[in-house]
């Protein structure tokens, strides 16, 4: 059977998650590698200099806070299962 992928992308093994969901360090810090694209792009903003040129950047503060979040959410739903 034929592998899934997205844009070159294998979805993350079912070991990994289930490691991140109790409470493994290592494995919530690959769920997070492998999500940071998509954080990434939740995170683009343009912003525009004085002369009016568009420049596009990632929002170091919300991806930073969307991180968090998601530790929490995988750190709480271990607890859940507990």
């Amino acid at each position: 059977m034929k592998q899934s992928s997205y844009k070159g992308k294998s979805p993350l093994p079912d070991f990994v998650i289930d490691a991140a969901c109790a409470g493994n360090a290592e494995a919530v810090e690959r769920v997070l590698q492998h999500y940071d694209g998509y954080i990434n792009k939740l995170c683009t903003r343009t912003l525009y200099d004085g002369s009016g040129q568009p420049h596009i950047c990632i929002d170091e503060y919300m991806k930073r806070r969307l991180q968090l979040y998601r530790r929490s959410c995988i750190l709480e739903e271990s607890r859940r299962v507990q």
